[in-house]
């Protein structure tokens, strides 16, 4: 009888295996639903998706399936992938209309109070509030610009000066961390920094990793990570509520002041869990996309001696314009149009993110294809910026294709498009080329392994780190 009872299960699973598939493959047939396949059962094409790394995944499935949008199954989810710039303007100008902003389950796990976790994103985000775009505009972003370039060179000579070579991404991490941490809740106490940067790495290391919370896994570490950035968050926002309500204070020094400040339609202020996962958003695109940025524009200058050459001569020309020791200001910015355009071939070539994803509230149809309510979609970045009808030759680096009007609508979208596009855009900005103005006009670099592989976790990633030999320039009399 124990026997029996070990075989029917055995029996029944290829059978159930069997039936499922076929299921699978009716459904997947449909002409209605986007050609492609949900992959294995739970799995999906997760393993595939990480096997060939996001560009070869989605390119080899736009040749199979479909140039413009193909199903498959990521994340535990239904999933459309639009490619191409058509598809980047049905999304981007759809939002709120048939799309919907959208998280993996495991992130907002990792990243938000439990009490959130269930909720659309929509509703988790106060960052629709207008006032939290109004901040990161560039109006407002300019009293910023000297504090950037002050931390900036404090963290050159401390971090990079006493050294001939130096990792250039984790610098970067930690750089961009204590930056946000400064201008979005004036912290700036080394050691506190420090600690609340080791949770995060916690976090933003193991968000995108399989989904399983059992300990050990790279998805536990980011669970108990968050659960202490919450903690240490709660306590910083509690801190200044106390402190503003003794000080009467009215104004906002800073983005947390504003935070609390600030109030609704109907007079309610955020709560304080509001807007800790709104920090937290923005420390995510601080820390993670925008050391990113910087690390890659430094790689091809690092690489390419005539572009750093240009962009060397455009620094220091706006050096000279100035007084000894004077720091950077908007103006000087604005005078930075190469350095720009080298910036953004940089995140033509390797963007930060590889797309974001959304969710249908309802059904429609897209190029002869119909995406059902509840499907997730994601749009790729790198479908129109490797793509050679966009950009000639398009693993040539070449500043010069952002000169005039630039890159055709819907093509160049490291920042997304539409009512979603990224509202920190403009702090990136300011932020890369403060810092690249800084380094190449204290130093030349030379990359320490010219042929170093770049890896895929949530963002591209120098395997090694990007090493970098350090030449500093002699210094003008």
């Amino acid at each position: 009888m124990d026997t029996f009872a070990y075989l029917v299960p055995l029996v029944l699973l290829p059978l159930s295996l069997s039936f499922f598939f076929y299921i699978r493959k009716s459904n997947s047939s449909s002409s209605k639903n986007p050609p492609g396949t949900s992959g294995w059962p739970m799995v999906g094409e997760n393993i595939d998706f990480a096997l060939a790394g996001p560009q070869k995944f989605v390119y080899d499935r736009m040749k199979k399936y479909s140039p413009d949008v193909f199903q498959t199954s990521l994340l535990g989810e239904k999933m459309a992938v639009f490619c191409g710039a058509t598809g980047n303007k049905f999304l981007f100008t759809n939002e709120n209309k048939i799309l919907t902003s959208w998280w993996p389950q495991s992130m907002k796990k990792a990243l938000l109070f439990p009490d959130f976790v269930e909720d659309s994103l929509k509703e988790v985000s106060a960052l629709k509030r207008s006032f939290l775009h109004d901040i990161l505009k560039p109006e407002a972003l300019k009293q910023y610009i000297p504090l950037m370039d002050s931390m900036a060179r404090d963290h050159l000579e401390a971090d990079w000066s006493p050294h001939d070579e130096v990792k250039v991404f984790p610098m970067l991490k930690k750089y961009t961390f204590a930056l946000a941490c400064k201008l979005f809740m004036s912290v700036d106490d080394p050691e506190h920094v420090a600690r609340l940067a080791k949770h995060f790495t916690l976090v933003t290391s193991g968000m995108f990793s399989v989904p399983i919370d059992l300990p050990g896994t790279a998805y536990n570490r980011a669970i108990k990570g968050g659960k202490l950035v919450r903690d240490e968050l709660l306590k910083i926002i509690r801190d200044r509520k106390k402190e503003m309500i003794e000080n009467k204070e009215t104004a906002g020094r800073d983005l947390l002041s504003r935070m609390l400040l600030v109030t609704d339609e109907n007079g309610e202020f955020m709560s304080e869990m509001e807007i800790s996962n709104n920090i937290i958003g923005l420390l995510v695109a601080s820390y993670e996309t925008t050391s990113t940025a910087v690390t890659f524009v430094l790689k091809y200058l690092a690489e390419l001696p005539h572009v750093y050459d240009e962009v060397y001569r455009e620094q220091m020309e706006i050096v000279k314009s100035k007084g000894p020791n004077e720091l950077l200001r908007w103006e000087d910015i604005q005078k930075m149009k190469y350095s720009w355009n080298v910036a953004c071939e940089a995140l033509r070539l390797t963007p930060p993110a590889q797309g974001a994803f959304r969710e249908a509230i309802t059904d429609f149809t897209f190029a002869g294809f119909t995406i059902p309510k509840g499907w997730k979609t994601f749009w790729t970045v790198h479908t129109t910026h490797k793509n050679p009808k966009y950009f000639p030759d398009p693993e040539k680096f070449d500043p010069s294709r952002f000169e005039g009007s630039g890159p055709a609508p819907y093509t160049f979208v490291p920042f997304g498009g539409g009512p979603r596009m990224c509202p920190g855009k403009e702090y990136a900005r300011l932020e890369v080329l403060v810092f690249v103005h800084d380094v190449v006009t204290k130093f030349k670099l030379e990359k320490s392994i010219p042929d170093e592989k770049i890896v895929f976790h949530a963002s591209p990633v120098p395997m090694n780190g990007l090493p970098v030999r350090l030449q500093p320039h002699a210094k003008c009399t």
